[in-house]
């Protein structure tokens, strides 16, 4: 699939619940819940992701909310990983329910994690969490680790007066740890564009200060990578990153979309843009009807987002947890 602009989309990142165990305001503000009720069911996603794979799609994401508060992900994971194409199937969690199901996910046949950690302090964990520790998302990890969910890449939303002071602390990982550690800018949304203004930090602020470690280096992240641009110290057996949407967008180089839990594609993230799969799905559209709504919406993928500190676009989503980051 090629945009109007060019860009290659080989990267869907696929949202199987709004919902989530945990209540970090930067994605769930203001007492947002979740409870999309219709969503997709796992071979509704199995034939979306089936027509994707035949424009193209070699990677696949599976998002929320916290995937893992849907029964039974393995079998989702099952049935993509079949699917004659798929070059790379991976997970976004926070971890706290990773360890039970760690082993079975990978058996299932997927292949890597990214795992929300935005502190090491564990009351900072709390405040952010609300219902959580720390103690539980670094279980998590060493499940993945166990299971062989590899490479593990976490990632720290930046926010001042929340968790800056550990930036310092949060790269040093990367000596001792093989993970990839990915500073994030806090994102404003649609339900309070303005909530997040006083904790914004810019990445370089943050690279100003991560650059007085130690000498460090490019990392090749690969054709089917994300936005982060990644960077290893030497003597490093990890690498940190930077994901930085508001202070130097990356929409140049996107090669994603998005499904929705309702069934939508869409085609960017500070977007409403793109196009309703649930509906001809259920009124028997085959794969290539699919593939040709696809195909047409992809016409109107925009070239860039509106984000900026305190406006969040005018059709950006209403929370995070909503549209799957």
């Amino acid at each position: 699939m090629i945009d109007p602009f060019g860009r290659t989309i080989r990267y869907v990142r696929i949202s199987v619940t709004d919902r989530c165990n945990l209540r970090c305001s930067y994605c769930m503000p203001d007492g947002y819940l979740g409870g999309e009720s219709d969503i997709l069911s796992y071979e509704e996603i199995e034939n979306i992701a089936q027509a994707l794979v035949g424009l193209g799609v070699r990677k696949f994401r599976l998002t929320g909310g916290e995937p893992l508060v849907r029964r039974d992900l393995p079998a989702l994971v099952a049935r993509l990983a079949a699917l004659p194409g798929v070059e790379d199937l991976a997970l976004s969690t926070n971890a706290v329910l990773l360890r039970p199901h760690a082993r079975a996910l990978k058996d299932a046949g997927l292949k890597r994690v990214n795992i929300s950690l935005d502190t090491l302090d564990p009351d900072t964990f709390r405040r952010i969490s609300v219902n959580a520790s720390l103690e539980q998302v670094m279980d998590g990890i060493a499940a993945a680790e166990e299971a062989g969910l590899l490479p593990i890449k976490l990632n720290m939303v930046v926010m001042k007066g929340v968790n800056d002071m550990e930036i310092e602390s949060m790269a040093r990982l990367t000596f001792k740890k093989p993970w990839t550690i990915r500073f994030i800018e806090v994102m404003p949304m649609r339900q309070n564009p303005g909530a997040q203004v006083g904790q914004y930090v810019p990445t370089s602020a943050i690279r100003a200060r991560l650059e007085a470690i130690a000498p460090w280096t490019p990392v090749d992240t690969g054709p089917l990578a994300g936005p982060a641009a990644e960077f290893r110290y030497a003597g490093a057996v990890g690498s940190v990153g930077f994901i930085t949407p508001l202070s130097h967008t990356f929409c140049g180089a996107c090669n994603r979309v998005r499904l929705t839990t309702a069934g939508k594609l869409r085609l960017c993230l500070f977007g409403e843009s793109g196009c309703d799969l649930r509906g001809p799905l259920r009124a028997g559209a085959t794969i290539p009807e699919l593939q040709a709504i696809i195909l047409e919406a992809l016409k109107m993928k925009p070239e860039s987002h509106h984000l900026a500190p305190g406006y969040s676009g005018p059709e950006a989503p209403i929370t995070m947890s909503s549209i799957g980051g």
